[in-house]
């Protein structure tokens, strides 16, 4: 398996949840002393786990991170594209926010994710089995003041997640997006300082509850859209 951003939230938390099942597994995130923190923590339940500090905003940081999943796991069926950009912070209006951040958000959020399963997904196909989770937001549907950089991401990040299933209907490929829902994370607080953190999902239940839909094959979830 590879996740894609990590080193924080919800990735170290999926890191850990999947570690514990036995998954082999290769990590990335830009920050590298949390990175390896997190795949120190996972390799205590004994499985094979590879780090590899990489922007998925950056062409060949994502060719090195795919071509050395590969070569340390032998395979990667499962690929969760978690890494995401919130863009610039305070949360600025459409009218104020710069071009340069919806460039950054939309090259980490969408680009990034695009290129990360266009090369990890080509064994998928040979072997006629995977799966690519994409995590989204409800931002992606709805319409929060400040929240429009990051949302139109992830509408496209979920529009690509519809076509490319329409594609690959029947190879034995599939992609899921999925709303974690909002968490007591980093980039929450980031976007949100004044939110309650009473009022968040921890990390770790998203993972648990992510882990044991993955264990079960997503066999009760929607054909691309999930909400956790």
């Amino acid at each position: 398996m590879a996740i894609t951003g990590a080193s924080r939230g919800l990735g170290r938390a999926l890191a850990l949840a999947l570690a514990r099942e036995g998954a082999s597994l290769a990590l990335c995130a830009r920050g590298e002393a949390d990175l390896e923190a997190a795949a120190d923590a996972a390799r205590r339940y004994g499985g094979t786990v590879v780090a590899l500090s990489a922007d998925v905003g950056s062409p060949p940081d994502i060719e090195r991170f795919a071509a050395t999943a590969l070569a340390q796991l032998g395979r990667v069926d499962v690929l969760i594209n978690n890494a995401s950009d919130l863009g610039p912070t305070p949360l600025p209006f459409l009218s104020d926010a710069p071009s340069e951040g919806l460039q950054r958000v939309l090259d980490v959020n969408v680009i990034g994710a695009f290129r990360m399963t266009q090369a990890l997904i080509g064994g998928m196909l040979m072997r006629g089995s995977g799966l690519v989770l994409n995590i989204t937001s409800d931002a992606a549907v709805e319409g929060y003041p400040g929240w429009g950089l990051y949302g139109a991401s992830k509408a496209a990040l979920e529009a690509l997640t519809r076509s490319w299933n329409a594609e690959l209907e029947g190879s034995g490929v599939r992609l899921i997006a999925i709303d974690p829902g909002d968490m007591n994370t980093a980039m929450h607080r980031a976007a949100d300082p004044e939110a309650d953190p009473a009022s968040l999902r921890n990390p770790d239940d998203v993972a648990a509850a992510m882990v044991e839909l993955l264990v079960g094959g997503f066999s009760g979830a929607g054909r691309v859209g999930v909400s956790l």
